[in-house]
């Protein structure tokens, strides 16, 4: 029962239609007064209530940029609806019954919970209840060594590759517990996607990718999941072996993807113990031209800095609606704190100048943004041309209306995927 809970769907099921309607009749129960000026004033609360969530958004947002970038409208809206509920509800705590204060009081959870699903369902990251509170579905697994790799295959896969009978239709997920061994980094478990080649007898080797989500978020492997099986189907299963790595530790720290006496190693926890994990462990092709490093909003920030330090590692990038440096959405704070004030060695960690260190040769870097999400639009711009001059060969794709969720991500997979697979050996080049 507990996992079916968790399993509901709380982007357009009944759960979220459930809270809307229930926040909806309890709104019109608090609005209802026995005499007209008790009613008044309840209203005059609720627009008060409004008049301050919008002002408390506004400074967030405009001059704390608490937020990254600018919040969608419906965002916006979400949040205002919030405040005017609260208002109604504290109008009716003050001379009113005991059944009134406490139907006012869960009202106020309830339209916290509607808020929340709300925005949630604007952004679309987590489908599921379990997404929603950070928890995994995926079975956690214990893999053993894996069997000796070429460092890369003669021929193409898409050439020498035939599906094998009982090849299972879809790709599987799962958490794998990757152990710090180098970083002492305290990580949650990492999200594994096997594409159906990878689940047959004797299965061949197969490209891998390190993704990493955004901030805060999941090392969920669901949304690789999707967009892969789908290649997978016309490719005969073909794709590669995708670990989600997390990057944050803390989902609600941005540790800056840097190494350092605030925030622990995440660096070199990816970069060396996530590396070491998957060359023991997966049935992989060890060869960088195989090996993307990628990641969404955080996530992308990330994968572009890892591409340009570890060139000898990470042969191809993709990079999702990246931030254009490492914490972007609060410099000052990060300068201060995590730099002690040195701002040269914080310019020395933004992709743009570590990109002008050295050439790129033959590296394929994937950059996506939506045309409704201008900050990350414009990162996305900045540094892929900054990549571009650094000589990696340049995708720049902007998602249509996608803003800075699911549709963007999912977007930036697609894009991404289709320009690798080729280059990965899964699919034929174009003519």
């Amino acid at each position: 029962m507990g996992k079916f809970i968790l399993a509901l769907n709380i982007i357009d099921g009944p759960l979220i239609v459930a809270s809307y309607v229930l926040s909806v009749a309890l709104c019109a129960f608090l609005l209802m007064r026995r005499t007209r000026k008790p009613m008044a004033m309840t209203v005059l609360s609720g627009a008060a209530g409004a008049a301050v969530g919008a002002v408390a958004l506004l400074v967030a947002e405009r001059i704390m940029h608490a937020f990254g970038g600018p919040l969608g409208w419906p965002v916006r809206i979400w949040a205002m609806a919030f405040f005017a509920g609260l208002g109604l509800c504290g109008a009716n705590l003050r001379a009113s019954g005991t059944w009134r204060k406490v139907l006012a009081a869960v009202a106020a959870l309830t339209f916290a919970a509607t808020a929340a699903l709300g925005i949630n369902a604007y952004y679309g990251l987590n489908a599921t209840l379990a997404s929603f509170l950070g928890v995994s579905l995926a079975p956690r697994i214990d893999l053993g060594p894996a069997t000796p790799h070429a460092a890369a295959p003669q021929k193409p896969l898409w050439e020498t590759w035939k599906a094998p009978a009982g090849m299972p239709s879809e790709g599987s997920t799962a958490q794998v517990v990757i152990p710090p061994q180098i970083s002492g980094f305290s990580s949650r478990p990492a999200g594994l996607y096997l594409p159906p080649a990878a689940q047959v007898p004797n299965p061949p080797a197969l490209p891998l990718v390190v993704l990493m989500m955004g901030q805060p978020g999941d090392p969920d492997p669901q949304h690789a999941a999707e967009v892969l099986n789908d290649f997978a189907a016309h490719h005969d299963g073909l794709a590669p072996i995708v670990i989600v790595a997390d990057q944050l530790g803390d989902p609600l720290v941005d540790n800056l993807c840097l190494d350092s006496p605030l925030h622990g190693r995440p660096e070199t926890f990816v970069n060396r113990d996530v590396v070491d994990w998957a060359r023991s462990h997966l049935n992989i092709i060890d060869n960088p031209k195989y090996w993307t490093i990628a990641g969404y909003s955080h996530g992308g920030q990330c994968a572009i800095s890892f591409a340009a330090k570890y060139p000898s590692i990470w042969g191809n990038v993709l990079d999702i609606s990246g931030e254009e440096y490492p914490g972007a959405e609060n410099p000052e704070t990060n300068l201060r704190e995590v730099f002690g004030g040195n701002q040269a060695a914080y310019d020395a960690e933004k992709p743009v100048n570590i990109l002008k260190q050295q050439r790129f040769p033959n590296t394929p870097a994937i950059f996506t943004a939506s045309t409704d999400d201008p900050v990350y639009l414009e990162a996305a711009r900045h540094v892929s041309a900054a990549a571009a001059a650094a000589g990696m060969d340049v995708t720049y794709y902007e998602v249509p209306d996608g803003g800075h969720g699911i549709a963007a991500l999912n977007g930036g997979l697609n894009k991404g995927f289709e320009v690798l697979f080729p280059r990965l050996g899964l699919s034929q080049p174009a003519s």
